[in-house]
């Protein structure tokens, strides 16, 4: 166990909350939602996937990303990450873009649901579509941060 400490744990919690948010959007889009469109009638799918949306959303809200900013805050720290830094080649540029497509990827879900609460159907797929596939890219993101 002398590998395992409080950076270790920190980190961890903070890939959890990606590896859950990540994942949720994947098994909503892949697997949940379309079979609820298959045994359900229209009306029941429709309103069953409200329903998932609204709680995804919550947890969201009250676990995911609280945990995230908490975790990537005291991780930036932890390596010294300043505004400037993030300016400079290597971690710093990369940590910046996976910090922007972060941001766009939040702004995509929450006007998902707002589209979604609208009625406007094909605005909110294409922006869940959106958040899903940017927040591949987050993931992707991290996985490119040079170790340090």
């Amino acid at each position: 166990m002398d590998g395992i400490g409080l950076w270790t744990l920190v980190r961890f919690v903070h890939v959890c909350g990606a590896v859950l948010w990540v994942g949720g959007q994947l098994a909503l889009s892949a697997v949940i939602l379309p079979l609820a469109r298959r045994q359900f009638a229209t009306d029941d799918a429709g309103r069953f996937a409200a329903s998932v949306g609204r709680r995804f959303g919550l947890l969201t809200a009250v676990f995911f990303l609280p945990a995230q900013l908490g975790t990537g805050i005291a991780l930036a720290h932890r390596h010294g990450v300043t505004w400037a830094s993030l300016a400079e080649p290597g971690y710093g540029r990369t940590l910046a873009a996976k910090l922007g497509l972060f941001a766009a990827v939040m702004l995509a879900a929450a006007a998902h649901g707002w589209a979604h609460s609208r009625g406007r159907d094909g605005l909110s797929r294409a922006l869940a579509i959106a958040s899903l596939i940017g927040s591949v890219g987050v993931v992707l993101l991290a996985a490119a941060l040079p170790a340090t």
